[in-house]
């Protein structure tokens, strides 16, 4: 028999916000998190400006021994306090490390794109150059490998289930919550930990630099260089962070008297093959609206039913051609398209990190009511011009019951969510 999946658990480091309550506040108030950043302009970058995460590097003794820390890297440590914030959300207490105790049923899915490059080029890379192998130290392995994501929050959470680190691109995160929805709707697990992160290092942005796809035109004024939607979008803005949330079968999350975010009540995750326009950088437009479709088809609903869209949306050339790959998914006309917004406006683009943090979002806004502003979209791109009405362009009350995430990566990969409001009768 199926398992019903809830969230029960919300965790966010993100440009701007240490806190999920710190990151509402930041979507309420409309304020862009974007900032010049010198050492991209030292390094001789085309675009100078990004989502850079700051203070996560404070307080660390709550989340890690004093051990612990001379282990960890800045994508550990992003990944780790967002993680075990989400738990404590959730109402789990986070186990005593001599402790010998095992949560069996509980795993992680938790992915990076890029990984740790800044530990790879500026600890071990000069080392092996240099010939001071020794120099390197007995934590580089741990540091450097992909799965460090999921195998430190593992060990902090004594976690006993599938422990995994992916890597999608862009749709990392949401492929991880996808992953960790149908481990536990499949009864192979009863709770699950799931999201991804991104590192803040020039080494991730500077190859999306050199492909000239980042914002450059606003470097003098980085609040507005993040432009969702906009004609005069140039490129996206990179950023860094962590989102993590904690699913639960329904039964579990009951027994134990969790508080729900919302009910996932469908998934659908696919590749575009290179084909029909898609490519290492472009998506297949067949792929996307496929997924669309199995998603709403997965969830038991109709077009009708979703009130809210959190988009990719990342300011660059795509953003029209997912507008319109939403309108013909759905088979709407464009004044029928639910409500949409942007979150990248906001904090930039997290890359790996995109769909969990932009997930904490969503949901966020679903429990309180509010859509938060696209910041610089007030020149719509002519391609989205007939579906003006539902491009939230300033902060509104709203009631969301029904709310859909996509996600659409490098390497023509695509991931959509479909979230229901969860009502205690249910």
């Amino acid at each position: 028999m199926l398992k019903r999946v809830v969230i029960t658990g919300l965790g966010v480091v993100a440009p701007g916000a240490n806190s999920v309550s710190e990151f509402s506040r930041l979507l309420r108030e409309g304020c862009s998190a974007i900032t010049h950043q010198p050492d991209m302009a030292e390094a001789g970058f085309n675009s100078q400006v990004a989502g850079s995460p700051t203070g996560y590097m404070e307080n660390l003794e709550q989340y890690f021994t004093s051990e612990e820390l001379l282990a960890v890297n800045d994508l550990m440590v992003l990944t780790s306090r967002a993680a075990i914030d989400a738990w404590k959300d959730a109402g789990l207490e986070v186990p005593d490390r001599k402790s010998d105790h095992v949560h069996w049923d509980t795993g992680a899915i938790l992915g990076t794109h890029l990984g740790a490059l800044d530990t790879v080029n500026t600890k071990l890379l000069p080392n092996v150059q240099a010939g001071k192998i020794r120099r390197i130290g007995s934590s580089a392995v741990e540091q450097i490998m992909l799965s460090s994501l999921s195998a430190k929050v593992g060990g902090l959470l004594a976690l006993g289930n599938q422990v995994s680190t992916n890597s999608s691109a862009c749709t990392t995160s949401s492929e991880a919550i996808i992953m960790s929805y149908l481990r536990i709707r499949h009864g192979l697990a009863s709770r699950m930990v799931a999201g991804g992160a991104e590192g803040r290092n020039i080494f991730n942005w500077a190859g999306f630099d050199a492909m000239r796809v980042l914002s450059s035109k606003f470097n003098e004024t980085p609040e507005k260089a993040s432009r969702p939607l906009s004609a005069s979008a140039g490129g996206f803005v990179p950023g860094a962070g962590a989102g993590v949330v904690i699913l639960e079968d329904l039964e579990t999350a009951q027994k134990r008297g969790a508080k729900i975010y919302a009910e996932i009540i469908g998934t659908a995750l696919n590749g575009g093959g290179h084909r029909m326009g898609g490519s290492m950088t472009a998506p297949n437009p067949i792929s996307v609206q496929r997924a669309i479709t199995d998603a709403v088809k997965a969830a038991g609903i109709k077009a009708a039913d979703i009130d809210y869209i959190n988009g990719h949306l990342t300011g660059t050339f795509a953003d029209p051609y997912e507008i319109a790959n939403w309108s013909t998914a759905l088979q709407i006309e464009p004044s029928e398209l639910p409500l949409v917004n942007a979150t990248k406006s906001v904090i930039g683009h997290t890359l790996a990190a995109a769909g969990s943090i932009e997930t904490v979002g969503l949901l966020t806004q679903m429990n309180e009511g509010f859509l938060h502003a696209s910041l610089n979209a007030e020149d719509l791109h002519e391609k989205i011009l007939p579906y003006e009405k539902s491009i939230v362009r300033q902060k509104r009350d709203a009631s969301i019951r029904i709310a859909a995430k996509s996600s659409f990566g490098f390497g023509d990969v695509n991931g959509v969510m479909i979230f229901r409001k969860f009502e205690k009768q249910e």
